[in-house]
């Protein structure tokens, strides 16, 4: 079966409590149900990670290597500094989605800047957690 790694980086573990103006109610949990129902639907199987260091999340990275057919990633505010979630992400070579809940472009000046997007496939943002549905189906049409 092919299987596809969703992560998540800080803060996405508040979602329901942090910023419900821009997020809404939803919370993790809510979105890996809904992605774990679409999963089974198009019969692809997901593992979930969610992280606020950077480093987990890099080494979470390079040992899907072998493991994973695809990676969707929200890297939340390392969108925008982590150089090291980039470069993990270019030394490997599973097609990668980056995913945002908000629309990124319509925020704050500093979130306008992705170093992520450079290195994956393509880029959702947006659309809530319609946006992680999205790149799944996305990712198991390039597998």
């Amino acid at each position: 079966m092919r299987k596809i790694l969703i992560l998540n980086g800080p803060n996405i573990n508040m979602l329901g409590v942090r910023e419900p103006t821009i997020y809404g109610n939803i919370t993790l949990e809510d979105i890996e149900k809904r992605i774990s129902l679409s999963a089974k639907e198009i019969k692809v199987e997901v593992e979930f990670f969610q992280s606020n260091h950077e480093g987990c999340i890099v080494d979470k990275i390079q040992n899907s290597i072998n493991n994973f057919s695809g990676i969707i990633i929200n890297p939340a505010a390392f969108t925008h500094t982590s150089v090291a979630i980039r470069d993990a992400l270019a030394s490997i070579n599973i097609p990668t989605i980056e995913v945002h809940i908000s629309n990124i472009y319509s925020r704050e000046e500093f979130r306008h800047k992705s170093y992520i997007a450079t290195v994956v496939v393509g880029q959702i943002t947006g659309f809530g957690i319609d946006g992680y549905l999205f790149a799944l189906k996305k990712l198991v049409s390039l597998m």
